[in-house]
């Protein structure tokens, strides 16, 4: 696999992070735990799918914690 479409994953991770944590900013909260609509979070399910696809490198498969 090149490093080209590990940069992808990676930058796209960095992306969804920052908009993570601005929303995270602006409902004045740490942690998503921390915010009533954690579970119907659009931001935060994006957010944990570009962590699995960054872990995965468009693979796909288990992983192991």
């Amino acid at each position: 696999m090149s490093s080209e479409v590990s940069d992808i994953y990676e930058q796209d991770l960095q992306e969804k992070k920052a908009i993570l944590q601005a929303c995270q900013n602006a409902k004045n909260v740490t942690t998503c735990s921390d915010c009533e609509k954690m579970f119907e979070c659009d931001t935060r399910k994006t957010y944990v799918k570009a962590v699995y696809e960054s872990m995965a490198k468009g693979q796909g498969g288990g992983f192991e914690f």
